[in-house]
């Protein structure tokens, strides 16, 4: 599988470097490793699925994200800050505001 990223650049899906973005975003919460696993499981299972063979870098953030929210809020703003491209606190509390309202 290829991941497009930003700019056109693309390269091979890495699991171990999924799981390692993710497992930055839960420390110290409530998901466990058993619980990144199976988000990394889940995420590379919708890819392998798909026709194409080449994904936007994008289109896996946002696989990622809609776990990471039913799971742990924190996990999910922590990630969303790096996925989303937070550039200040602005931004957190936008993200926040709409965690809140649903």
């Amino acid at each position: 599988m290829i991941v497009r990223k930003k700019g056109s650049k693309a390269e091979q899906f890495n699991r171990e470097k999924l799981k390692g973005g993710i497992l930055k975003s839960v420390e110290k919460t409530t998901v466990t490793p058993e619980h990144v696993e199976d988000i990394v499981d889940a995420v590379e299972r919708d890819l392998r699925g798909r026709e194409s063979v080449e994904i936007e870098s994008s289109k896996i953030g946002q696989a990622v994200a809609q776990r990471l929210k039913k799971l742990d809020k924190v996990a999910y703003i922590r990630f969303a800050s790096v996925f989303k491209h937070f550039v200040d606190v602005e931004d957190f509390e936008k993200e926040v505001k709409k965690l809140i309202k649903k």
